[in-house]
């Protein structure tokens, strides 16, 4: 049975492996992208110190951390939280794990915000049909405020 928690420290150097071989395998470990945010090698401090800001970890049958996904805020104003880091390590996809993460995300994020942001590639055709299935709206550009600028598709929802 898999098991979804909050980030420890002990899981930041684990899930900062998965998201970057993750990247590596599209060939996106490229500037402007998750792989280079200056926060990826301590993501508990990281979720620690925003407001309404929460990363989680799940973990499979033998208690391994295997992916994680995150929730912040996006915009000044506190209307806006961005579904972040949604990585999957290869042995854990296609078991609908992201599926879980996404519901225990978007449940927190419904408590504090109004919409959900996520910025995303549209060469990865399984994370874009889990948005959509989840009612995640596509928008023709990016909201100003974003610092992955070389993502090329954008999703909103409404919470």
């Amino acid at each position: 049975m898999m098991n979804i928690r909050e980030i420890e420290e002990k899981d930041n150097l684990i899930i900062e492996g998965i998201i970057k071989k993750s990247l590596e395998s599209f060939n996106l470990d490229i500037p402007g992208t998750a792989y280079y945010d200056p926060y990826l090698k301590n993501l508990y401090r990281f979720y620690q110190t925003q407001t309404n800001s929460k990363y989680w970890v799940i973990e499979n049958e033998g208690g391994k951390v295997v992916g994680g996904c995150g929730i912040g805020p996006f915009d000044k104003e506190g209307k806006i939280g961005e579904l972040q880091k949604l990585y999957l390590a290869p042995t854990a996809q296609g078991k609908g794990l992201a599926k879980e993460l996404m519901k225990v995300a978007l449940e927190f994020a419904r408590e504090h915000y109004a919409h959900c942001y996520l910025e995303t590639f549209a060469k990865l055709e399984s994370a874009n049909h889990l948005y959509e299935k989840f009612g995640f709206k596509r928008l023709e550009q990016s909201l100003s405020q974003t610092t992955h600028d070389s993502c090329d598709t954008w999703y909103m929802k409404e919470l």
